[in-house]
């Protein structure tokens, strides 16, 4: 598989299986404080035709790793590096896109924490440029620069999961999220697990069923 020139850093596994008009990829989107190599050990149990971009955000974290954006004293975003961090995130999925050998109506993402917000931003403003999304432990963030298309949702879907113990995002905030999506006509799974801020195998195994049946 061809890789391409992109300003935020990426590695990328190439799909087990050979598909005929382009290979189905998925972009990964670390939570705040990993990096591109933290998601990348969950692409041994996706299909086996999917191609894998894992790519890192674009801030150094003060604790280690790195992030799409600061935290504000009042929990919001810091709003330039938030735009910032979609704006190169979009760019990169149109990077993916334009590979000769990757099925450009077929891009998954898959976000956890942090990164499920910024799934959240690229999906909700760009659905017609994602064949689905997986959002994991994270919630829908507002920006004022960001126009979610509610109704325009029809050929994106999503699978939502989230921890009922979760002591970093509550469970309450996906909730909220899900109550949004039942607002709009979105086609949606929306599940709860008995797990922390994190991915279990319960959760992982019904993401990658999930994805299976949306690759047909």
């Amino acid at each position: 598989m061809k890789t391409f020139r992109s300003d935020l850093f990426y590695r990328s596994v190439n799909p087990k299986q050979a598909a005929g008009g382009g290979s189905p990829a998925v972009i990964l989107l670390h939570g705040r404080g990993a990096d591109e190599n933290d998601l990348l050990g969950l692409s041994e149990y996706f299909d086996d035709r999917l191609a894998v971009f894992s790519v890192r955000a674009p801030y150094p974290f003060e604790f280690g790793g790195y992030t799409y954006f600061q935290l504000l004293d009042d929990n919001s975003a810091e709003p330039v590096m938030f735009m910032e961090s979609y704006r190169r995130l979009m760019k990169f999925a149109d990077g993916v896109a334009s590979l000769p050998d990757i099925d450009a109506k077929r891009i998954f993402l898959l976000g956890f924490s942090m990164g499920t917000i910024m799934a959240y931003a690229m999906s909700l403003t760009h659905p017609e440029k994602f064949a689905g999304v997986v959002a994991q432990s994270g919630f829908v963030r507002e920006h004022p620069e960001l126009h979610f298309q509610w109704n325009a949702l029809a050929r994106c879907p999503f699978i939502i999961t989230h921890g009922v113990y979760d002591p970093v995002i509550p469970v309450d905030e996906a909730r909220k999220t899900e109550a949004l999506f039942s607002q709009s006509n979105a086609k949606f799974e929306y599940r709860e697990y008995p797990m922390g801020h994190e991915i279990s195998g319960e959760s992982l195994a019904d993401v990658c069923g999930w994805m299976k049946r949306m690759l047909g």
